[in-house]
């Protein structure tokens, strides 16, 4: 598996959250940043199989759109364990959003990474989620994986926040009534763009929108057979939907390619416009709609180094994702 390494610039949790504050109220009407002791992450609402998010850190870039489109390339099966191993840091607990594991499932899904991967110290935990539309009445449906099936593979495309699982000091975000036009994973992104300009941050973590609605997709469960070149093509084929309330989300982000050779890349924007979701009978990846009314409570990590997999760039415009790197 090819791998190639790059290092993020990383300051201190007192700045990042002084940063954040100031970029986030010109999204929001209420906003609050703070350095807190990471939640203990194995009770309610997240049941992780891990307390924390912090110790030795990564993200991942695994694969990228151009294996899902225009037309699906299916030699491009991953395994969890073999990825945190590729990453130097095996054990880890690893989140984020991505592809389903057709070659098991028998189908296209969105997929929810939750997952302590095998060391020589204890065996893997899945407490990954997919998400499809229902065959039988097209509404959303939300499976647990391990529920079904044993191992832990996933396909085509995915980014993943990587940590030791342990306690720590995190930052917790606090924004209510969104008041402008970017969604509030975006928003972060873009606030850290604009302040650290050419040295890269990249977060990871998980939140929560407590209150109001947001608007997702799910990709079909069939791979489609012709071409997909053009927004409007790929939305066509996606199933949009209108979830509720509460909805914990694994958003996997960077301020800005550490690659520098793609200025929109699937490293980041993938997370930031299509953030996994995880929900009781309904669950995909999400944007937060303009209108919307909400209130969310965000802990991310910062961290230092990432690691991109099998993904020589190649820039393609597609719809939100803006560009992608396979």
């Amino acid at each position: 598996m090819a791998c190639t390494e790059f290092s993020f610039h990383v300051p201190s949790l007192e700045e990042l959250a002084e940063v954040l504050q100031k970029g986030l109220k010109d999204n929001f009407a209420h906003v609050q940043v703070s350095v807190v002791d990471c939640p203990d992450l194995t009770k309610e609402p997240f049941t992780f199989p891990v307390k924390g998010i912090c110790g030795q850190t990564r993200i991942a870039e695994v694969g990228g759109v151009p294996y899902l489109l225009p037309l699906v390339n299916k030699k491009k099966v991953y395994d969890l364990n073999e990825i945190a191993k590729e990453i130097k840091l095996p054990g880890a607990f690893i989140l984020g959003a991505g592809a389903g594991p057709f070659q098991t499932l028998g189908f296209n899904s969105e997929f929810m990474p939750i997952v302590q991967t095998a060391s020589e110290h204890h065996q893997p935990v899945n407490g990954s989620y997919f998400a499809r539309a229902n065959p039988a009445d097209g509404k959303c449906l939300l499976e647990k994986y391990s529920q079904k099936y044993p191992d832990f593979g996933c396909a085509l495309l995915a980014n993943l926040f990587a940590s030791e699982g342990q306690p720590g000091k995190v930052i917790e975000v606090q924004a209510k009534k969104r008041t402008g036009e970017h969604n509030f994973v975006s928003c972060m992104r873009q606030t850290l763009e604009k302040h650290y300009g050419d040295k890269p941050v990249g977060m990871g973590g998980t939140f929560l929108v407590q209150k109001g609605k947001v608007k997702a997709h799910i990709m079909p469960a069939e791979f489609s057979s012709c071409s997909l070149n053009s927004d409007e093509a790929v939305n066509q084929w996606l199933n949009f939907y209108e979830m509720k309330a509460p909805l914990v989300c694994l958003p996997v982000f960077v301020s800005k390619d550490p690659a520098a050779c793609c200025p929109r890349g699937l490293i980041y924007d993938w997370s930031i416009h299509i953030s996994s979701v995880i929900m009781e009978k309904v669950g995909t990846t999400t944007t937060i709609p303009p209108q919307t009314q909400w209130s969310i409570s965000a802990t991310s990590r910062l961290h230092s180094s990432s690691t991109e997999l099998t993904s020589p760039r190649r820039p393609m415009p597609l719809g939100g994702i803006k560009a992608a790197a396979a």
